[in-house]
């Protein structure tokens, strides 16, 4: 499974991840992808505020939510209690079963957690119906080029160096765009485009900037700190990272649409 999250924090900061998701789904509106009936998966659903999004573009559907965080998928699961239109269930991804496959598949700001696309991209594809969509966007080639400098940076102060020593590996997978598409290709998708796109986060303050870092971005650093020091490595990467310039997370963001071939890539077609 999945690293756990703070969902009640995450919820607070997750307003670029949510603005991403709303800018998405207005692509697809025009596209005229959305038919407002489809079986949609929201695949890394967080706290359900992509997915309420989601909601109104399908009103006569029905939202499978899935995360692989507990605290996230009760969350969700609070959050839609009382409409019947959303199911929430916590899923591995790279495990992912359904009852019926489904005619959408949309995912915000999670495939960058996941180190093997390849199997991936195949587990997605046995759950879309042939000619179902997959729509996404994660971190891409060259994401975070000025934060993971910073981090790096802290890391190897004295403070911090012996947590890391020998153990670390980089939690993220910053696809590039041509990869991705031979690897969906192989999977099983056609009509395939993959490109690579520039986004920022601002904040008004330092306090802001810590925040975010402490829940969205730093959780698999802090898990190998004891508790008493997640904030001053959150603080100490902050003051790295704004020492350049403002308080901006600067964001490649790999975006994706495919659509799930009439005959898999293993059936020979």
């Amino acid at each position: 499974m999945a690293r756990q999250w703070d969902a009640a924090e995450y919820e607070i900061v997750s307003g670029p991840m949510t603005i991403w998701g709303a800018n998405f789904l207005e692509l697809l509106v025009e596209r005229r992808a959305l038919r407002g009936n489809q079986g949609v998966i929201d695949a890394g659903c967080g706290t359900g505020r992509v997915t309420e999004l989601l909601l109104r573009y399908v009103p006569d559907g029905a939202v499978l939510a899935i995360d692989g965080s507990k605290a996230m998928v009760e969350a969700t699961a609070r959050r839609f209690a009382e409409d019947p239109r959303v199911r929430v269930e916590r899923q591995d991804l790279l495990r992912l079963e359904v009852e019926k496959p489904v005619d959408l598949m949309f995912s915000t700001a999670t495939f960058h957690w996941i180190k093997d696309h390849k199997r991936l991209f195949e587990r997605l594809a046995l759950v879309l119906k042939r000619q179902g969509r997959l729509v996404a966007h994660c971190g891409g080639e060259g994401n975070l080029p000025k934060l993971r400098p910073a981090i790096r940076r802290v890391m190897s102060k004295d403070r911090f160096r012996e947590f890391f020593f020998v153990r670390w590996e980089d939690p993220w997978n910053f696809a590039d765009p041509g990869t991705t598409q031979a690897r969906l290709k192989a999977a099983g998708f056609e009509q395939i485009e993959t490109w690579l796109q520039e986004e920022a986060a601002e904040f008004d303050s330092m306090e802001e900037l810590v925040r975010y870092l402490r829940t969205a971005v730093l959780g698999q650093h802090l898990s190998f700190l004891p508790k008493a020091e997640h904030e001053p490595f959150a603080a100490a990467v902050a003051t790295e990272l704004t020492s350049l310039g403002p308080p901006v997370i600067d964001y490649v963001r790999l975006n994706i649409l495919a659509v799930r071939s009439g005959v898999k890539a293993s059936e020979g077609g």
